[in-house]
């Protein structure tokens, strides 16, 4: 027998009233940051703000690639006017490197509105993580954490989500980006969790090096089904576009992230 939309509503107010993190989204209550028409449909409009959303590589080699989205994103996020805040530990910085203010010029997001913010301790990163989403000022947090990021438990990006909440609700923002140096099974109260890799670039107009391309995994979405799509950065438009539909996860009513994908296309 199938569960009615009253009694999934019910459960849903329930479940908020236990954590607030998992209350439903209520008409006008999120700004959604859009990605592509596929991607939109599977996160239900697109990012939504007022929520944390985890990146990782899908292999060690790719944390350029997964900080490129990252940034890329928060270039949506900021519309070019509003500041974004990068987070990360000194030995995160060694390990992964740090953004490079022409190169990310080029790449859409004017460094001016770049600040970065340099702390000794993960357990630091995840305090200004957390007072940044709640700061008018800023339109997109970003905070990196090296290998899987143990100190980002569940009780930890619980308060995370519950600060974009906050700042959703003060001034329509409150959008988090946690980059975690190494794919985790973790258990997270981040909205998305999503695993990324660099995808072949089509070359220009003159045979040189084309768009950024990326090829991404949604492996947990609390909004609906999972799913794979090679997309690529337009940044000049600051806008991405499709490439490759790969596929999409049938929705699963307990945990999106573990259904079995199948072939679209």
């Amino acid at each position: 027998m199938g569960v009615t939309e009253p009694t999934l509503n019910r459960l849903r107010q329930t479940l908020a009233g236990i954590d607030p993190s998992n209350a439903p989204r209520l008409t006008g209550e999120e700004r959604l940051i859009g990605i592509t028409a596929p991607i939109n449909k599977a996160l239900g409009g697109g990012l939504a703000c007022g929520a944390l959303h985890e990146l990782a590589p899908a292999a060690p080699m790719h944390l350029g690639a997964t900080s490129g989205f990252g940034l890329a994103v928060a270039a949506r996020a900021s519309g070019g006017r509003r500041q974004v805040l990068w987070v990360s530990t000194d030995y995160a910085a060694s390990e992964g490197g740090e953004p490079y203010g022409p190169g990310l010029d080029l790449f859409g997001l004017v460094s001016a509105r770049l600040l970065v913010l340099r702390v000794p301790k993960p357990v630091d990163v995840l305090w200004a993580m957390e007072e940044g989403l709640r700061c008018r000022a800023l339109a997109c947090v970003i905070a990196e954490l090296t290998g899987e990021g143990a100190v980002a438990d569940l009780t930890a990006t619980r308060r995370l989500t519950l600060a974009a909440r906050e700042g959703l609700s003060a001034r329509n923002s409150g959008f988090g980006l946690l980059i975690r140096h190494r794919a985790t099974a973790m258990p997270s109260a981040a909205a998305t969790r999503w695993e990324i890799a660099p995808a072949p670039s089509q070359p220009d107009a003159y045979g040189g090096i084309g768009r950024a391309r990326f090829e991404l995994s949604l492996c947990k979405n609390r909004r609906g089904p999972s799913g794979r799509w090679i997309i690529e950065w337009d940044h000049h438009e600051r806008a991405f576009q499709p490439a490759v539909s790969i596929g999409l996860a049938a929705p699963a009513l307990d945990r999106p992230d573990r259904a079995s994908r199948v072939r679209t296309g």
